[in-house]
């Protein structure tokens, strides 16, 4: 595979990782944050702040829409809304998308290696869920409790590096997470439902 990283196929990489779209990363942030302040008895430390600042705003966030852009698409290419991406017009090839991927959750993992044993445990089960969310779409009605529960994972994982457990409090915040996110990805959602009509039945 020829690599040629002109400025064309750069922006594709920065489309293809939605950075021209940050609403995803703060939703990530948001929560994470709020389980490090109550999982922290005052300011939560420095490192452990910029570890997780980057992988919602960057890293996780990243991977995270490769992950369901390359599992969607074959069919992103029949939606209005999505028939633009890198992936279904040619802007980003298949085996582009695959390293890029494998680029993105090897910086993850890295900065998590700097953290506890728990959390990083627990960052292997935050891979899964993203990288289970996509295809999620194909078998139930309700993807947006894998969504949710992807993008709450960083809570349990805030807890695990603050105080190496997870209470009972982070499971309930976990939980409020889940259901705000099933709100707000059923609003978005409904943006396709023609198009989605149509495909499936």
């Amino acid at each position: 595979m020829e690599w040629s990283l002109t400025q064309n196929k750069l922006l594709a990489f920065h489309r293809l990782m939605r950075t021209d779209k940050p609403i995803g990363a703060l939703l990530l942030l948001w929560p994470t944050l709020w389980a490090l302040w109550v999982a922290t008895p005052g300011v939560p430390q420095l490192w452990i702040l910029a570890v997780f600042g980057r992988g919602c705003l960057a890293d996780a966030r990243c991977w995270m829409c490769v992950v369901n852009d390359y599992a969607d698409r074959k069919f992103d290419g029949h939606v209005k809304r999505t028939a633009n991406r890198p992936l279904p017009s040619g802007a980003v090839t298949e085996k582009e998308a695959r390293a890029l991927f494998v680029v993105l959750v090897l910086i993850s993992f890295l900065l998590v290696l700097t953290l506890n044993t728990m959390t990083i445990l627990l960052s292997i089960a935050a891979l899964a869920l993203a990288w289970v969310y996509p295809f999620m779409k194909r078998y139930t009605h309700l993807p947006q409790v894998v969504l949710g529960a992807a993008f709450g994972w960083s809570i349990p994982m805030a807890f695990a590096a603050v105080s190496e457990s997870v209470p009972l409090s982070c499971w309930l915040m976990f939980l409020a997470n889940i259901l705000w996110a099933v709100a707000y990805d059923t609003q978005y959602a409904m943006v396709d439902r023609d198009d989605d009509v149509k495909d499936w039945h």
